[in-house]
């Protein structure tokens, strides 16, 4: 009830206020000089009082108060020429002023291809009250790359974490993924991973996006928990654009490795219904198959004479297809001049259907290798166990997420309220999925003797030099074990109301506002799995479900692998007279399970200076968190299920201070201090406990702190005459309580809880005290001062250097200082266009070093993953008007994944994977 009433005043205070009129009131709209575009973060300025604001989305501006008299306004965007006109203001009533902007060198250079989305990314950068960095997409609905992960890694700053060759999460500053908060339309976007905060940017085509910002410093009206940045996706609205608009576009995609060509397409439009209402909305497909070849190692050990060996060593061959489907749709009302009130919601769906195909190498029984030479080790069954495994996952995975938004944003000039509710739903299910279906052999005295070469540090390669028919044949290897997981499904949703309140008061020289708003979130993130497990049989074997293996590295063969339908066709043959693991289909169908709520009240007050030179944003905001946490604690013994359940509560009280200065019309200085926070993945707090068939337990840790964080900006930003500017940004941030993964060895003392003891305990704690230092530089130009052809030529660059420090402690619970997590010291991005005439042309590379991937029990056992560039290339022709034809090239270089830990004086393998380059090609026409 209390609800409803909030949402109604609202509604009516938006109404109320849009009744208002102020004497000398200046309002109107600025766009390009063609017509077609609104400009969003156009500066206006009245030049003799020294008053400054900047347009909305749909390009319009207000002022409020203004003395009667002739006053010069000025209109300035990056990229245009600068405009001005004389107004004259009455004693009272609104005089409407309405501007048109010229690009610098004419044409459409502020509605179409690269140079228009440069344009207006730096002018909206211009114009933040923050440190930030924006991508936009172009008059005719232009993205710069295919995805939103894909694309922000061309911003200062931004670079992205690969799934299988595709970028998928986003790391700022160097930070990991999951200091990072992603919102679609002001809505909190929650994870469709039962175990991260973190959302997976692929999901979302780039069709349905309008921009992207990536704020990175923060005031009090945001939600504060962002440390590394606040990513905020906006769909596309009808009043973007002055015209209507139509797109539709067909792809093929080729993958080098699969050799296979699949389809994408997409359809975008946006209608204006009279002048008030509009509507805008866009669907996308796109399936892509492709193939990754992989192998890894671990753990890796030191035998009895210091020779080094990996435990485990597994060939991956992995056939995966994923598809994605975007739809959105969005309604734009003005209620009035000063109101405005729009519904938006988006759709999202990502499957991915996964073979791997998998042979393990297991030589854990061994403390001293047979032979060494060299890079050369070898394993004679004579001297040990060596068990031999071969299996097959067969998954398919959907992941969901639905955002729907209703908001009202009521501006007069003098008094400013928004209000929005908001509901957001993201979800990850399995159903039928066999992982795995395994056959093995132990070699036991049978005259197998396996010789590895370890001279490539990334791919160890193997042969058999005795016993070779016996491990090449599959009557060898008999059912090891059958895992089917019947459900997997995560869910987690949230239901948001906001409402933000502010009065301005203007002076002779600004405008001073104090604003004050509140916000309540109620989360709720939950996992349920069933599973079921068959044991061994040693009358079955895989000869009769063989098939074509098409692992490419280094001309390794896996021996005989499973067909891919094999997973399939066995259980149809077989699943009758399987014996089902009664007890483990039963602890695997509870360990993981649990639910979590997460419940925010947040409230604000905050005061604003605006001049046309200053700017300062100072405040506070309050935040309370309330958790109720349930899962599961079980005895392998005893079988024994113990539901636990835990609830806290914290407040945090989080001040910031923002400063914009611009002393000259194109140069902006900016600094920040400001407190935020991030809270710990739901899924780690939940008191669950699991354990593998190697022994290795997880427990959950719900006395784990939120990250909590001050954070010092400074920034410094030169724009051009023309299309471009240099800027630079430093920045410090000073957290406590960070969290890290732990691996600890096996401790006894929990064997009376949990019924085993465990080789290797991992669970998540906080750390002391991190300090994050680094700066930023960024340059961007659009030549169009050259001469023909040249005119044409732009170019992006920017280079991040991030330091990280924090205290862990190892094995011993001695301290010892590392790099955090996901920390790449060094990031580097560059782009060389070319935009002119029917040819839009661009090479884009990103390069990102060494990070901390996962703590180990000590140094030795951290995991790192290498350093990684990527070359990518975009070409369009405009072969008519309206009418493009589009190449892209993913991955030109054939840029790989290497993850490796320091063991033993030298790097040592854990994972490598290969994938090829991807070629789509296309045709795409615009009306």
């Amino acid at each position: 009830m209390k609800t409803s009433l909030r949402l109604a005043a609202g509604l009516l205070a938006s109404a109320s206020f849009a009744t208002i009129a102020h004497a000398g009131d200046l309002s109107g709209n600025v766009s390009d000089a063609t017509g077609t575009r609104a400009l969003q973060s156009a500066t206006v300025k009245i030049v003799e009082l020294d008053r400054a604001t900047r347009t909305d989305r749909d390009g319009s501006y207000i002022f409020a108060d203004i003395p009667a008299g002739e006053y010069t306004v000025e209109v300035s965007y990056v990229g245009a020429i600068v405009e001005t006109k004389k107004i004259s203001i009455p004693e009272t009533g609104r005089v409407q002023g309405n501007f048109a902007l010229a690009g610098i060198g004419g044409g459409d250079i502020l509605v179409v291809g690269q140079a228009a989305n440069q344009a207006s990314a730096l002018s909206r950068k211009r114009a933040a009250d923050g440190v930030e960095d924006v991508l936009t997409r172009d008059a005719v609905g232009e993205f710069p790359d295919q995805n939103v992960a894909e694309s922000l890694r061309r911003l200062p700053g931004v670079n992205i974490l690969n799934d299988q060759g595709e970028g998928r999460f986003v790391s700022v500053r160097g930070l990991a993924p999951n200091l990072n908060s992603t919102s679609l339309n002001g809505v909190r976007v929650p994870a469709p991973e039962s175990d991260v905060r973190e959302v997976a940017l692929d999901v979302v085509s780039s069709d349905t996006i309008e921009s992207i910002e990536v704020k990175k410093s923060l005031t009090p009206d945001m939600d504060a928990d962002a440390i590394g940045a606040s990513i905020e996706i906006k769909t596309t609205s009808a009043f973007d654009r002055k015209k209507d608009f139509y797109s539709v576009r067909a792809e093929g995609s080729y993958n080098d490795y699969n050799g296979q060509v699949t389809p994408k397409g997409s359809f975008d439009f946006s209608k204006r219904l009279g002048d008030n209402f509009g509507v805008a909305g866009s669907v996308s497909y796109y399936k892509r198959k492709f193939e990754t070849d992989n192998v890894e190692a671990d753990p890796w050990k030191l035998d009895d004479n210091d020779v080094p060996f990996s435990d485990t060593i597994e060939y991956r061959d992995y056939d995966v297809t994923r598809t994605r489907i975007n739809a959105g749709l969005s309604f734009d009302w003005r209620a009035s001049d000063t109101t405005k009130v729009y519904l938006r919601g988006n759709w999202s769906q990502f499957d991915d259907h996964e073979y791997r195909r998998r042979t393990t190498f297991d030589f854990g029984k061994f403390d001293e290798v047979s032979d060494a030479s060299g890079d050369t080790v070898s394993f004679d069954d004579a001297d040990d166990r060596i068990k031999v495994e071969r299996d097959l996952k067969d998954r398919f995975e959907r992941q969901r997420i639905r955002t729907v938004v209703l908001g009202g944003d009521t501006d007069t000039g003098t008094w400013t309220f928004k209000w929005l509710a908001s509901y957001a739903k993201s979800s990850e299910e399995e159903h039928g999925s066999i992982d795995p279906v395994r056959f093995s052999h132990k070699f036991e005295d049978e005259g197998v003797v396996i010789d590895w070469d370890y001279s490539d540090r990334r791919v160890p390669t193997y042969s058999v030099s005795s016993g070779a028919d016996l491990f090449n044949s599959p009557d060898t290897y008999t059912l090891d074990k059958v895992e089917i997981t019947t459900l997997s499904d995560s869910r987690d949703r949230e239901y948001a109301l906001k409402a933000d309140l502010g009065r301005t008061f203007a002076t002779d020289s600004g405008d001073f506002t104090i604003q004050a708003g509140a916000k309540q979130r109620w989360r709720k993130k939950s996992y349920n799995k069933t599973q079921t497990d068959y044991g061994d049989n040693d009358d079955l074997t895989m000869a009769d479900y063989l098939g074509e293996q098409t692992y490419r590295l280094h001309g390794i063969s896996l021996g005989p692998v499973l067909d891919k339908q094999a997973g399939v066709n066995f259980m149809a043959d077989h699943g009758g007279e399987l014996e089902l693991d009664e007890d483990g289909t039963l602890i695997d169908s509870i360990s993981d399970d649990y639910s979590a709520k997460e419940d925010i009240t947040a409230a604000y007050a905050l005061a604003r200076w605006d001049s046309d030179a200053l700017r300062v944003i100072g405040g506070v905001r309050m935040e309370r968190t309330h958790n109720e946490l349930n899962g599961n604690l079980y005895n392998e013994d005893s079988l024994e299920i113990t539901p636990r359940r835990f609830t806290r509560s914290y407040t945090d009280w989080l001040p910031s201070l923002t400063v914009r200065l611009a002393p000259e019309n194109n140069i902006v200085m900016r600094a920040a201090a400001y407190k935020s926070l991030m809270r710990p993945n739901l899924k780690h707090l939940a008191p669950i406990f699991s354990n593998n068939e190697d022994n290795e337990a997880e427990f959950g840790n719900p006395e784990l702190k939120p990250y909590k964080a001050w954070n010092f900006d400074f920034g410094v930003e030169w724009y051009f005459s023309g299309n471009g500017a240099l800027t630079f940004g430093a920045f410090y941030k000073s957290v406590n309580d960070f969290i890290v993964k732990r691996y600890f060895a096996g401790d006894a003392a929990y064997s009376d809880i949990t019924g085993v003891t465990y080789n290797t305990l991992e669970t998540h704690e906080n750390g002391d005290k991190a300090d994050i230092a680094g700066f930023e530089v960024g340059y961007s130009q659009a030549y169009t001062m050259l001469p023909e052809p040249f005119d044409g030529l732009l170019t992006q660059v920017n280079y991040t250097y991030t330091y990280t420090k924090g205290t862990v402690y190892d094995e011993d619970d001695m301290p010892y200082r590392v790099a955090l997590p996901d920390n790449s010291r060094h990031t580097f991005n560059v782009v060389l266009g070319y935009d002119k005439g029917p040819l839009d042309l661009r090479l884009a590379g990103s390069y990102r070093s060494k990070y901390l991937d996962e703590l180990g029990d000590n140094q030795e056992s951290d995991r790192w993953v290498d350093n990684h560039f990527q070359l990518d290339f975009s070409g369009k022709l405009k072969v008519m008007p309206g009418v493009k034809l589009t190449v892209d090239v993913i991955n030109i270089n054939n840029a790989k994944y290497y993850a490796y830990q320091n063991f033993g004086g030298a790097q040592r393998l854990l994972q490598f994977e290969k994938y090829g380059p991807t070629y789509k090609f296309g045709v795409k026409a615009s009306f």
